[in-house]
């Protein structure tokens, strides 16, 4: 395993004399109501996955039933929004509720339904067919990290937004090995990190980076900007608007480079770590995911 390992070599660049040049202004926020009404869509699609998990990993055998009691203790586990028997009766088509024949004590059970069995097994069948591509993203993930390494317990909790099925530890892991492995935390003890075994050149190009070479021609380093759509009503004003035009001109260094060359607070630190935000996210299916997770990556 060890003699996988490689190391990026660091790749010189050149430091043109790029100052910072715009000084911070207050920008009015604009509610955007098609992506709040996204958002209000999406919001118990998450809880509903974890239940649907725990449900179908814990229950006993057909008729897969279990105890609502059972569930009441993992409000907080599952992400629930309310009461665990509030939030089953939110999906009459994915959950039965019943009462046991005497002589067994009135404590309601939940069983899937056939829709839901039906709807879980093509999940099951997605998620076996897409592993290969799923690595490559979690790959491609860890060697944005200048250490080439991430908490596992973060890799956990982008789990679902990277299309990793719920025992990806023990399912997907070992089957790359050459990809990653887990090693003991550098900053918490007790803790693991998923770091890169080996660092996929072919693999460190963007999606900024791809979509220029489908489009046009390319150079590494040559400006690209980035796709800007604002949010109705939203404006800029005059000086804000000159200075994005401008810092859209400047060169794109590629996310899986090092930054470390750039100097601090200037323009282009400052598209580096967009681009590097960009491509995270454009890792992730769904293209977004909790701010919590951006700060921990970041």
């Amino acid at each position: 395993m060890q003699s996988l390992r490689r190391r990026l070599p660091s790749i010189p660049h050149p430091s043109p004399p790029l100052r910072r040049n715009f000084v911070d202004a207050r920008i009015p926020w604009v509610r955007d109501r098609a992506l709040d009404h996204v958002v209000e869509k999406e919001k118990y699609l998450l809880p509903f996955l974890s239940l649907k998990d725990h449900f179908l990993s814990s229950s006993r055998p057909p008729p897969h039933s279990l105890p609502l009691s059972s569930i009441t203790p993992l409000k907080s586990e599952l992400s629930l929004p309310c009461r665990a028997v509030e939030f089953v009766r939110l999906f009459p088509s994915a959950f039965s509720e019943s009462l046991p024949s005497p002589p067994l004590p009135p404590v309601p059970e939940i069983r899937p339904t056939e829709e839901l069995l039906s709807l879980h097994e093509e999940e099951l069948q997605a998620v076996a067919i897409s592993q290969s591509d799923v690595a490559d993203r979690l790959l491609k993930l860890l060697m944005l990290s200048p250490s080439r390494r991430l908490p596992l317990r973060l890799v956990e909790r982008l789990r679902w937004d990277l299309g990793l099925p719920r025992d990806f530890v023990s399912s997907v892991l070992p089957k790359y090995p050459d990809y990653f492995c887990t090693s003991p935390s550098k900053s918490k003890h007790g803790e693991l990190d998923l770091e890169v075994v080996f660092y996929r050149r072919d693999l460190a190009v963007s999606s900024m980076e791809s979509y220029a070479k489908r489009t046009g021609e390319y150079k590494m380093g040559s400006p690209l900007a980035f796709p800007l759509q604002f949010s109705r009503n939203f404006n800029l004003d005059k000086k804000v608007r000159n200075w994005l035009d401008q810092w859209q001109k400047l060169p794109y260094l590629s996310p899986y480079e090092s930054g470390s060359h750039l100097k601090p607070k200037s323009d282009l630190t400052e598209k580096w770590v967009v681009a590097v935000f960009h491509e995270a996210l454009s890792l992730l299916i769904g293209k977004k995911t909790e701010k919590t997770n951006l700060v921990l990556l970041g």
